[in-house]
């Protein structure tokens, strides 16, 4: 019997999104809850809505669960009950590749166990388009990712040898560089200055008037009130507020929330909403 030699099978790419259109839902949550440790829900009930052309900024107090909703959008921390939808579908519909060309996600702190440079680090946000028709934006991709994070100085050093704020802004420039239309950023501005924070903070509002879909999660209240178009207030594991800074953002809201008095008042000059603090004398 004659043998037959059979084609080659090539895995085909999993196809990019197209262009969000502004106001696109391009995550939600409806009815979430997740437990974790001991079967405590650390989210109960939660619906949020995240659209293209917008910066929603996750706030509340310590264990209010910002982290775990942000993880949950992203199909990092699995659902107990309710649904998590990435561009329409849930989350379990999709593959792990199809969900990297959909969303990028920065942690809370970066750590590499090899000495890699800060441009392969970077470098490193470009796998989900290797062998595809994008793949030749690459270059173009790292070089603008880090220029914008301030990054390209170092970019010979080995990344374990950037200091805190440094390691924070080369994650940061490996999430631009994937290019991916929704944007999961938790606690981007941590470890920075003050300068480097509000470059994040413009950062993020570029990547929303560009279309993406930006959330962020944030303590600084005065932060969230100067970029976000819409903040979702968390409290004990549900979102005790949502909407524009200005509606959310009152003195009575956030002293019982965060169970400490601060003021809200528009900045002397400028009109913008300033949250601090109330301190006595």
């Amino acid at each position: 019997m004659r043998s037959v030699k059979l084609p080659r099978l090539v895995p085909s790419r999993p196809a990019p999104p197209p262009p969000p259109a502004p106001g696109d839902v391009l995550a939600a949550a409806e009815g979430l809850r997740v437990h974790l440790g001991g079967g405590r829900p650390v989210l109960d009930g939660v619906d949020v809505e995240v659209r293209a052309g917008e910066v929603l900024a996750l706030v509340g107090p310590n264990g209010a669960g910002k982290s775990t909703l942000l993880g949950a959008l992203a199909a990092d921390v699995p659902a107990a009950e309710g649904v998590v939808r990435v561009h329409g579908r849930p989350v379990a519909d999709w593959s792990a590749p199809e969900l990297a060309l959909r969303r990028a996600v920065l942690p809370q702190s970066a750590s590499l166990s090899f000495p890699f440079a800060v441009e392969e680090v970077v470098r490193m946000g470009r796998a989900p388009w290797a062998g595809g028709d994008r793949e030749d934006e690459d270059e173009a991709a790292v070089a603008e990712a880090m220029a914008r994070t301030e990054v390209t100085g170092f970019v010979d050093r080995p990344f374990s040898a950037l200091s805190g704020g440094e390691r924070a802004r080369v994650a940061l420039a490996r999430v631009l560089a994937q290019r991916a239309p929704l944007l999961l950023l938790d606690e981007p501005t941590a470890a920075l200055d003050l300068r480097h924070q509000e470059l994040v903070l413009r950062l993020c509002r570029e990547r929303a008037r560009a279309g993406d879909a930006v959330v962020v999660v944030l303590h600084d209240l005065a932060l969230a009130a100067a970029y976000a178009d819409r903040v979702a207030l968390l409290r004990a594991g549900r979102i005790a507020a949502g909407g524009p800074p200005a509606e959310v953002f009152a003195e009575e809201l956030l002293s019982e929330v965060y169970d400490q008095p601060v003021e809200v008042f528009p900045h002397p000059r400028t009109g913008a909403l300033l949250v601090v603090p109330h301190r006595s004398p």
